[in-house]
């Protein structure tokens, strides 16, 4: 009987532990895409989307706003939908 008790015990304990826990915690990157605000940009193609999105953010101030320069002075589709993020998102 003592036995049994010492493995239930045992057994109860190793339930409760976590493979992860000793593991360090990281912290999030605030540019990472899972983390990175949405916005419902349907039928828009992925660079003016991603411009739309920076724009509206740096409008509001936000961690995520940033304006990716090389983007912005090569692709169009990036330009307009930083521009037309940032002036909707400030109110304009």
């Amino acid at each position: 009987m003592g036995r049994l008790i010492v493995i239930m015990t045992i057994l109860v304990i190793a339930g409760c532990a976590s493979p992860n826990a000793n593991k360090e915690m990281k912290t999030p990157d605030p540019l990472a895409s899972s983390t990175r605000p949405t916005y419902n940009l349907a039928g828009y193609r992925p660079a003016f989307k991603d411009g739309y999105i920076d724009g509206c953010e740096t409008a509001k101030g936000s961690t995520y706003g940033l304006k990716d320069e090389k983007r912005f002075a090569k692709e169009n589709q990036y330009r307009n939908g930083w521009k037309d993020g940032y002036n909707l998102c400030l109110g304009k």
